[in-house]
């Protein structure tokens, strides 16, 4: 990745650079032509590390990525040899028992993803074998369960005491460190990389990426087929996102590309 690059592409992908079924397709053309003009496209989602690494290496990505929502950032030396890591916030481990404890103060059952089986997994993902071997490498998170909307607002209430923080994705939410969020993570990336003056582009579906959108100079929304998700409306009516013209990758690469068009004008 050149360091010096004035601009970088800072995605989500479930729901936004990606459909339900996991299909990029209509933003092929746009990522070859971000590759072509050297734009760095980085991967800011809820995926674990292992889920990155393979899809970068089928979609012919080389730049740094963001995992677990903020909690950890990756990336490879100039000679593509080492892998290095920053890490935000507390283990999987000291998550997932703030996690029960956070159940029963709330007495409410908050199911981690882990403790589902394959089946399970697979009704709610879609994933199969690797798929959710690799989605269940989790490091630095805890996927569970969507809870009814009012007991996820108690959670959002009682996390504060112990110092993490609570995202709704589309499919699942996410317990994570306080310190751990996509916006720093991004943050954390232009220091370790040295480019503070570089421009943030970023592209998000979901609360989940609200931190990512907030910290960015230029924020696009993905709406989903039945509109953008109510989270990042007010985002939208204040003019501070835009909101891309279609779901997933074609809305991606729709957006990706009239602002490359604009910047190279």
């Amino acid at each position: 990745m050149k360091n010096n690059s004035k601009y970088w592409i800072v995605t989500d992908l479930d729901g936004t650079l990606m459909d339900e079924n996991y299909d990029i397709s209509p933003a092929r053309k746009t990522l070859n032509l971000l590759a072509e003009l050297n734009i760095p496209v980085i991967p800011c989602t809820s995926k674990t590390a292992s889920e990155v690494r393979h899809f970068r290496n089928e979609n012919g990505l080389f730049d740094p990525f963001i995992v677990e929502n903020g909690a950890a950032v990756y990336g490879y030396d100039d000679n593509n040899s080492s892998e290095w890591e920053l890490i935000l916030g507390k283990s999987y481990n000291e998550l997932r028992i703030i996690l029960m404890n956070i159940s029963k103060t709330i007495n409410y059952k908050l199911t981690p993803l882990n403790d589902l089986n394959h089946h399970q997994i697979f009704e709610l993902t879609g994933l199969t074998d690797q798929g959710i071997k690799r989605a269940l490498d989790r490091q630095w998170s805890v996927p569970f369960l969507n809870p009814p909307e009012e007991i996820f607002e108690k959670v959002k209430l009682i996390c504060e005491l112990h110092s993490v923080h609570v995202f709704k994705g589309n499919r699942m939410s996410h317990l994570l460190s306080s310190n751990s969020h996509k916006g720093e993570a991004v943050n954390k990336l232009k220091l370790y990389l040295n480019n503070n003056e570089v421009k943030i582009i970023a592209l998000g579906d979901s609360q989940n990426d609200l931190p990512l959108l907030e910290y960015a100079d230029l924020s696009i929304v993905i709406p989903g087929k039945d509109g953008p998700n109510h989270y990042l409306k007010k985002g939208i009516d204040s003019g501070s996102f835009r909101l891309a013209d279609a779901p997933h990758a074609q809305g991606w690469s729709n957006s990706v590309e009239d602002v490359i068009n604009n910047i190279i004008a």
